[in-house]
């Protein structure tokens, strides 16, 4: 089974879990990235994605520049070893429900991330290859 070796990200962007949720927001925009990694000690503890920053600080009320990391990320971050197959990767996320998962090392140090949208990125090239190998295969077709 292909391993997520192939397609996780390893140039992650983490933050602590005392940044502001304005620093966050910055660092997002700064990066181009639509989740940030909250990490101790090199470890996942949560991911902060835009759309919680959002509901935080419009639908709740929280002031960005004082609430932090920790006070948003998801709780229970579930990781996936850099080693997982891919759709024992998939199966995490679509159990975890997330669309982002961290990926980490045989010592359970942040290795990369991998998003949904690097599984459809991967399904639309191995499809154009399917149907690269199909079309060779048939006849052309004749027009008239």
């Amino acid at each position: 089974m292909p391993e997520i070796k192939s397609i996780v990200r390893e140039s992650v962007v983490s933050a602590a879990p005392d940044t502001s949720l304005t620093d966050l927001a910055q660092l997002m925009d700064e990066e181009n990235v639509g989740c940030v990694v909250v990490a101790e000690d090199d470890r996942p503890q949560g991911v902060v994605t835009d759309r919680d920053i959002a509901l935080e600080a419009t639908a709740h009320g929280a002031d960005p520049s004082s609430a932090t990391a920790a006070d948003v990320m998801s709780e229970d971050v579930v990781t996936v070893d850099a080693e997982s197959g891919i759709f024992d990767v998939l199966r995490a996320m679509t159990d975890a429900e997330v669309r982002r998962i961290p990926a980490t090392d045989s010592d359970g140090e942040l290795a990369g991330i991998v998003t949904f949208d690097d599984f459809v990125v991967l399904l639309g090239r191995e499809l154009k290859l399917l149907g690269e190998v199909v079309e060779a295969e048939i006849p052309p077709y004749e027009h008239t």
